[in-house]
């Protein structure tokens, strides 16, 4: 197997493909859903600290626009990124 990780140390990376092969599918899946939380909350603060206070509706729009193409956005939610903002 080649690098996944080329600015990792070859040792470093075998212990962390070996760590994740010794969890459980569901111990995998736990993660990656704890990953996505925390970038979510991540996004979400930088949404508010560059806003300020916002309804909780827009918040939601701001977030979703970060992953869902501006003419999603526009068909969907009726938000147009290009003019709102991320």
């Amino acid at each position: 197997m080649g690098a996944l990780f080329p600015d990792t140390h070859p040792a470093a990376e075998q212990i962390l493909v070996d760590g994740l092969r010794r969890m459980s599918g569901a111990a995998r899946l736990a993660r990656a859903c704890d990953l996505r939380e925390a970038a979510l909350s991540l996004a979400r603060v930088r949404i508010l600290e560059r806003y300020g206070e916002l309804p909780e509706r827009e918040v939601r729009l701001r977030l979703a626009s970060l992953w869902l193409d501006a003419a999603l956005m526009r068909r969907v939610f009726g938000w147009n990124p290009d003019e709102r903002g991320l």
